[in-house]
C-alpha cells in the first residue's frame, strides 16, 4: 500500500506541471509568429536564448518535457531545445523563492548560476557534437503550424506532445514511487563519512532516474543538509533531479538521439558534482531546521492527478487496440499492403497517418505503429496509392 500511495502522490506532484507544460507549449505554438522560434531559436545565440527563456519558467520535472519537444517540433535547434530542457527544471521564480527560505541565499542564486551553466555547456555541446539533427516533423507540420490559431489548435498541439511520452511518464512514476518506497532519504545517513565525492555521486545516483521537482523538492534537500549531508549534495539533488528522471532519457533518446542523450546525461552528471564540490569549497550552508514534510494536497492538484490518470489509460487502451488490429491484420488471409514509413515521432503522427489512409479511396483497413514505423493496409488500393497517400501525410515511405 505504501508503493501505490506514493505512486498516486507522485500523480499529484507531476500532473499539474505537466500540463502547464503543455499549456505553454501550446500558447507558444498559436501565439507566436509562425517562423518565431526558426529566427531566434536557431543559430548563433540560440542556446544562451533558450536558456534565458527557460530559467524563469516555473515549469518542473516532466512539465519541461512536453514544451522543450514543443519548441523542437515548432523549428528550434538541436541546442537551443536541449539548452531549454536542461535549464528551465533547475529553477524558476517560485523555486528560487522556497529554496531561499530553506537553505538561504546564497545557495539559491548559486543554484540560478549553475542552472544556467549548465544549460548553456549542454546546448553548446549539442550543437558542436550532436550530430545531424533528427527532424520533428517535416515541411507539411511546418507549414500547418504557421496557420494555427485558436485554443484548439493549442489544446491538440499539447496533448500531441504528452501523448508522445505517456509510456516514459508511466514507467518514471513507477520507478520514482520504488525509490521513495524502499529507498527513504534516511537511509542515506551513513555513506556520509565516506568523503564528499562519494556522498554526492551517491546522491546523484539517486536523484537521475528520480521525479524531482525543484520547488516541491526543497524541504526535502532540506532535510539532507539538516541530518548532516553537506550542501553541495542538496544542490546536486536539485540539480540532477528535476533535470533527470526516467520519462526525460527516454524521451530525450527518441527525439534527439543516443549521442544527444549522452552529452545530455554527461553535462549533468559532471556540472552538478563539480558545482556541488565548489558550492561547498566556498560557502557553508545549513538547513533552517529539521523538516517535517507533510503533504496538503490542493483539490486542483488531486483532480489534474485524476485527469491524467484517466488520459494515461486512454492512450494504452488506444495503443492496445492498434497493436491488436495490426496483428490480427498481419494474421488474416487478406493480402496486406506494408510499408515503411519514417517521420513519424509521436501517437498524433500515428492517428493522423491511419486517418488519411482510411480516408483514401481503395482502402478498407489500415493500422500503422510508430516502432517499428509501418504501416498495414488492406483493400483494392495500388501500392503506389499506399504511397502518394502517406507522402501526402507528410511522411516518407522507406524502400
Amino acid at each position: 500500500m505504501a508503493y501505490f500511495h506514493s505512486v498516486w502522490q507522485i500523480m499529484i506532484d507531476l500532473a499539474p506541471w505537466l500540463f502547464l507544460g503543455a499549456v505553454v507549449s501550446g500558447i507558444i505554438h498559436v501565439v507566436l509568429p509562425g517562423d518565431f522560434v526558426q529566427r531566434h531559436l536557431t543559430g548563433r545565440g540560440s542556446v544562451l536564448k533558450a536558456v534565458a527563456l527557460g530559467i524563469p519558467l516555473p515549469l518542473c520535472s516532466c512539465g519541461v518535457i512536453p514544451a522543450g519537444l514543443g519548441l523542437k517540433k515548432d523549428g528550434a535547434s538541436d541546442g537551443a531545445s536541449v539548452g531549454f530542457i536542461i535549464s528551465t527544471p533547475q529553477t524558476g521564480v517560485d523555486s528560487v523563492l522556497v529554496a531561499a527560505g530553506f537553505l538561504g541565499w546564497p545557495f539559491a542564486l548559486f543554484k540560478v548560476v549553475a542552472a544556467a551553466m549548465t544549460g548553456f555547456l549542454g546546448g553548446w555541446l549539442t550543437e558542436r557534437f550532436g550530430g545531424e539533427p533528427i527532424p520533428w516533423t517535416d515541411k507539411s507540420d511546418a507549414e500547418s503550424s504557421q496557420h494555427a490559431h485558436g485554443w484548439r489548435d493549442a489544446v491538440e498541439h499539447g496533448e500531441d506532445l504528452i501523448r508522445s511520452i505517456w509510456g516514459w511518464l508511466v514507467l518514471g512514476v513507477l520507478v520514482s514511487a520504488a525509490i521513495t518506497t524502499w529507498i527513504p532519504a534516511e537511509g542515506f545517513s551513513t555513506i556520509t563519512g565516506w568523503g564528499p565525492i562519494v556522498t554526492l555521486l551517491t546522491v546523484l545516483m539517486i536523484s537521475l532516474p528520480l521525479y524531482v521537482c525543484a520547488t516541491a523538492s526543497v524541504p526535502i534537500a532540506a532535510s539532507l543538509v539538516a541530518g548532516g549531508f553537506p550542501s553541495g549534495a542538496a544542490l546536486v539533488f536539485l540539480m540532477a533531479g528535476p533535470a533527470t528522471n526516467v520519462a526525460t532519457i527516454g524521451t530525450i533518446q527518441r527525439a534527439f538521439g543516443k549521442r544527444i542523450l549522452a552529452l545530455y546525461l554527461g553535462t549533468i552528471i559532471v556540472g552538478s558534482v563539480g558545482l556541488g564540490l565548489l558550492f561547498d569549497s566556498m560557502f557553508s550552508t545549513t538547513s533552517s531546521s529539521t523538516i517535517a514534510h507533510e503533504h496538503h494536497d490542493a483539490w486542483w492538484a488531486v483532480a489534474s492527478a485524476g485527469f491524467l490518470s484517466l488520459l494515461l489509460i486512454r492512450y494504452a487502451l488506444s495503443d492496445l487496440q492498434r497493436w491488436w488490429k495490426a496483428r490480427t491484420m498481419q494474421q488474416s488471409s487478406q493480402e496486406n499492403i506494408v510499408v515503411n514509413v519514417s517521420g513519424m515521432t509521436c501517437g498524433g503522427c500515428v492517428g493522423k497517418l491511419e486517418k488519411v489512409l482510411l480516408s483514401t479511396n481503395g482502402i478498407q483497413g489500415a493500422s500503422v505503429t510508430l516502432d517499428p514505423g509501418q504501416a498495414i493496409v488492406q483493400g483494392t488500393a495500388s501500392t503506389e496509392v499506399v504511397h502518394s497517400a502517406i507522402r501526402d501525410a507528410g511522411f516518407q515511405v522507406v524502400t
